[in-house]
C-alpha cells in the first residue's frame, strides 16, 4: 500500500488558560488547603507538592480522596477565589508578547478554559481577547473536548488545521479526543516530564517557542 504525506498548515491556535496562559498556581497552591477543608478532601503537604503536579486530574483525585461529584462545587469555589484574588494572577512573561505577534501574523487564536470570561479578561486584557476569534469559557473538569469541536466549527476549521496548547494531562486528552495536535508548555501546573508522556504533538519550553506555530506544517499519513 502506498503511503502518502501530504502538509497541512496550522491556521487556528486554540490555548488554555490557567497554567498555560495565566500563572495562577501560586493561588491554587495557597488556596487547594482551604477548599479541602471546605469540601472535604485530603490536604496537600507542601512535600507533595511536585509530586501532584505529575499526576492526572484523575490520578490527584484519586489521591486527594475527592469523588467526582464534589469537582463542580470544588471548581466553582476556586474560581471566586481567584476572582477575589485576580490581582494577584499574571500573564507567564512573554505570553502577552506572543499572542499579539501570532495574530499579527494572521493565525486565528481561540480559548478552551474551565475559568471565567471575566477573569479570563481581567488577566489578559480586553484588547487582546477581542481579537481572539471565540472564547469558550467555563468547561466542565473534563468537558474541554466538546468545547474545542465547538470552537473548530465555529472557526470553519479542520482537525488537522488546528492545534490545542495547554499545561494538563486533561489537555492532552482532550486534544486527542477531538482529533487535533495538543502542544504542550514547560511552566504550567503539570511537570514536563509528566507531560511529555503524552506525546505531544509540539513542546514549548518559553512562551516565545509559541511564535514556531505561524506557518508550521503538520504531516499526515
Amino acid at each position: 500500500m502506498m503511503v502518502i504525506l501530504t502538509a497541512m498548515t496550522i491556521e487556528l491556535a486554540i490555548f488554555d488558560f490557567d497554567g498555560t496562559l495565566a500563572d495562577s498556581y501560586p493561588v491554587f497552591a495557597d488556596s487547594v488547603n482551604v477548599l479541602a477543608a471546605r469540601h472535604g478532601f485530603r490536604q496537600v503537604q507542601l512535600h507533595e507538592q511536585h509530586t501532584l503536579r505529575g499526576m492526572s486530574a484523575r490520578e490527584l483525585m484519586r489521591e486527594l480522596h475527592l469523588p467526582a461529584w464534589k469537582v463542580p462545587a470544588v471548581m466553582a469555589d476556586f474560581r471566586g477565589i481567584l476572582q477575589r484574588r485576580i490581582h494577584d494572577v499574571h500573564p507567564f512573561p512573554g505570553v502577552l508578547d506572543a499572542l499579539h505577534a501570532l495574530l499579527d501574523k494572521r493565525m486565528q487564536l481561540a480559548l478552551a478554559t474551565s475559568n471565567t470570561l471575566q477573569n479570563v479578561t481581567a488577566v489578559l486584557g480586553e484588547a487582546l481577547t477581542s481579537r481572539f476569534a471565540t472564547l469558550e469559557c467555563g468547561t466542565s473538569l473534563f468537558g474541554k473536548s466538546h468545547r474545542l469541536r465547538r470552537i473548530l466549527k465555529h472557526t470553519r476549521m479542520a482537525t488537522t488545521e488546528a492545534i490545542y496548547v495547554g499545561d494538563e494531562i486533561r489537555d492532552a486528552e482532550a486534544a486527542s479526543e477531538a482529533g487535533m495536535m495538543f502542544g504542550a508548555v514547560a511552566w504550567g501546573y503539570t511537570t514536563m516530564e509528566a507531560l511529555l508522556r503524552t506525546k505531544p504533538g509540539r513542546m514549548f519550553r518559553l512562551p516565545a517557542d509559541m511564535l514556531e506555530l505561524e506557518g508550521c506544517d503538520r504531516r499526515l499519513e
